[in-house]
């Protein structure tokens, strides 16, 4: 396989790349040559914001097999590259987001449910749904239903991730003791980025086409799962302390931003980011790691690059300042069960 990824050298892409690697596939990136591609991989540079930022494939006579774009701001560079690789290219595999869908979407979301409205595939860049939903159009416009593959992405999670949900969960416990949103046994859905590289080209084998959910199953593991996880492999003696949804949520923390990953049961938000309906991505061969492996090879790979993660510059900061956290631990340590190390509210 003959594979060209736009992007290929930070999180999702650089995975997409070491898995295609691995594979044996010949990979070719086009960046812009702020980070060095994985080894094996030919590099092709260009901005996909300037002008001519595609120049360096419009010169060229090569075809793909396939592409990869992660491409997540304005649509019309995504319509850009589809439309210049359309005759060059068997298939356009499209990393969106399951944000495309409309606001609420309902819980079990699968991929027929309502979308976003507004969004164009020749768009500036405007809110990060209408972006990925443009990139959605410009894709299927160029390449048409069948060739295109929409990979709705849910939460990501593992090595090489530059949002730092999992990186700042980490060096927290790490640090312990902690305050752990409950309740223990609440559902979490994250795909780990290694699966969505695999999946992704197992896609492009077995000639894939529409838009796919690709998340973990529900109930693949639980926010206790996960932070017991992250107490394991950081040395095992961090001190969970459980704090019922209502408390932390009265204290002013803002779920999913200020506690990562995290969001209050019942919620909108909750039923949108981790009840997903992925029986299609399953059907078409979806596996998924344990938790235990995501959290391990994470903290593995922090560990090599010095313990501080990579920052996204068009993300914003995620994580709980220790202020408010001493306060909410220290206001709950009286309350039943407040402060109970494994305690479930």
């Amino acid at each position: 396989m003959r594979l060209l990824v736009l992007g290929g050298t930070e999180f999702v892409g650089r995975a997409v790349v070491e898995a295609a690697l691995g594979r044996g596939w010949e990979v070719t990136v086009l960046h812009r040559g702020r980070h060095a591609p994985p080894p094996g991989a030919r590099a092709l540079h260009g901005d996909r914001t300037a002008p001519d930022g595609l120049a360096a494939l419009a010169g060229a006579a090569d075809t793909w097999d396939a592409v990869v774009d992660t491409w997540s701001a304005a649509p019309r560079a995504v319509r850009d590259a589809a439309r210049l690789l359309r005759d060059r290219a068997g298939r356009y595999v499209y990393v969106s987001s399951r944000s495309v869908y409309a606001w609420p979407p309902p819980a079990g979301c699968a991929e027929d449910a309502p979308l976003v409205e507004g969004a164009s595939a020749d768009a500036g860049p405007s809110d990060y749904a209408r972006d990925k939903r443009g990139g959605e159009l410009a894709v299927s416009d160029a390449f048409g239903a069948d060739r295109s593959v929409l990979v709705r992405a849910g939460l990501i999670l593992g090595p090489y991730e530059n949002i730092g949900r999992l990186p700042w969960w980490l060096d927290r416990v790490a640090r312990g003791p902690v305050l752990a949103p409950g309740p223990r046994e609440l559902p979490v859905q994250y795909i780990d980025v290694r699966d969505l590289a695999d999946w992704t080209l197992g896609a492009v084998e077995r000639e894939l086409g529409g838009p796919y959910n690709l998340v973990s199953p529900p109930g693949h593991t639980t926010m206790g799962g996960l932070l017991d996880a992250c107490a394991t492999v950081t040395g095992g003696t961090a001190e969970l302390r459980w704090t019922d949804p209502g408390t932390v949520l009265a204290a002013g923390i803002e779920p999913w931003v200020q506690l990562p990953v995290w969001t209050p049961p019942g919620s909108d938000l909750h039923d949108a980011l981790h009840t997903a309906d992925v029986s299609r991505a399953l059907a078409t061969g979806l596996t998924c790691r344990p938790v235990e492996d995501t959290v391990a090879d994470t903290w593995a790979w922090l560990r090599s690059i010095g313990g501080t993660a990579p920052r996204r510059p068009d993300r914003p900061p995620v994580g709980l300042d220790p202020e408010t956290e001493a306060e909410v631990l220290a206001a709950d340590a009286g309350g039943p069960g407040g402060g109970v190390p494994g305690n479930t509210p």
